[in-house]
């Protein structure tokens, strides 16, 4: 999968940012995520990003969404824990692309692993 699903029509995406690996199998629950994105939401623009070890990097992504006109981009975390790239390095990289593009809105949201619903699901796999 390429977590894609981009129409020329579209102005908004979600990017799902991860970690990275250098096993490439490690990619496929972040793109099992962008599926499932797009099989609840058909017409959302989804596109994966990572830190370090896997392509796209987060500013690829953006500029590729940018450069197809898109102008509001929801970036979500996939992170459980939040530690130093989710608390320090994400918002950082972030503000650097707001400066590189101030006519796309970026709303960067809380890791995964901050919400109560995945915390909840968490625990529901945990008890079965």
């Amino acid at each position: 999968m390429t977590c894609a699903g981009l129409s020329s029509f579209r102005q908004r995406a979600v990017v799902l940012f991860a970690h990275g690996s250098r096993d490439a199998a490690w990619r496929a629950p972040i793109e099992a995520v962008a599926a499932q994105v797009l099989a609840m939401e058909p017409a959302t623009v989804v596109r994966c990003a990572y830190l370090e070890w896997s392509e796209p990097d987060l500013a690829s992504a953006v500029a590729d969404l940018a450069g197809r006109g898109v102008n509001h981009m929801v970036v979500l975390p996939l992170f459980l824990g939040v530690g130093k790239h989710a608390r320090e390095d994400l918002p950082r990289m972030v503000a650097e692309l707001r400066d590189q593009y101030p006519n796309v809105q970026f709303d960067l949201r809380p890791a995964v692993g901050e919400d109560p619903r995945l915390i909840e699901v968490l625990g529901r796999i945990a008890v079965s």
